[in-house]
């Protein structure tokens, strides 16, 4: 979320982040967002304990916010049925893993390269796909290889690959932006 913020801040990225949204009252990124002069919330089934209201509450800050595209980065519950109808084929997420390789539920983060590197895989990578009503199953729009080094522990491909995410997401979203890739 950091790289996207600072990408269009700099001009490298024809956008705006709108609004910073996190199940998690206590992320990184809802301080980031502070820190960065966005809007950031606080949302999640403790703030909205019934799943409709916390679906209508997501809603209208998007709405509110002007957002065209929402763009998911490390937000690990399911969207509700009245965000993904509303943001249909608007919606992207990020993915460590070159999907449809190791997705799905409670596959993220550490999980996924300790399950790549268990495989004894020698490519990995990152997928930018839409985001539906399951974990993982989108269209894809794009992905990235990253080879898995000789050696490697689940840390340091880790880093290797959360590196290339923020790149990638950015140029990904400018490539939007500009209308070379369509949703």
């Amino acid at each position: 979320m950091q790289a996207i913020i600072d990408a269009c801040r700099k001009g490298d990225l024809n956008g705006k982040v709108c609004a910073v949204i996190s199940n998690n009252s206590n992320s990184q990124a809802l301080e980031k967002a502070r820190i960065a002069g966005v809007s950031e919330y606080h949302l999640s089934n403790k703030t909205y304990p019934e799943e409709d209201e916390l679906d209508e509450a997501i809603c209208k800050v998007l709405t509110e916010s002007g957002a065209d595209i929402v763009a998911l980065a490390g937000y690990m519950k399911k969207l509700g049925p009245k965000v993904l109808k509303q943001y249909r084929g608007r919606i992207l997420n990020i993915h460590p893993s070159l999907l449809p390789k190791y997705g799905g539920k409670g596959m993220y983060g550490i999980h996924v390269h300790r399950a790549v590197i268990d495989a004894g895989e020698k490519t990995t990578g990152v997928t930018i796909h839409l985001v539906e009503g399951e974990y993982d199953t989108g269209k894809i729009i794009r992905q990235c290889e990253i080879g898995v080094l000789e050696g490697d522990t689940i840390d340091t491909l880790s880093k290797r690959v959360l590196e290339r995410e923020h790149a990638f997401y950015v140029e990904t979203l400018k490539l939007i932006s500009e209308g070379v890739i369509k949703l």
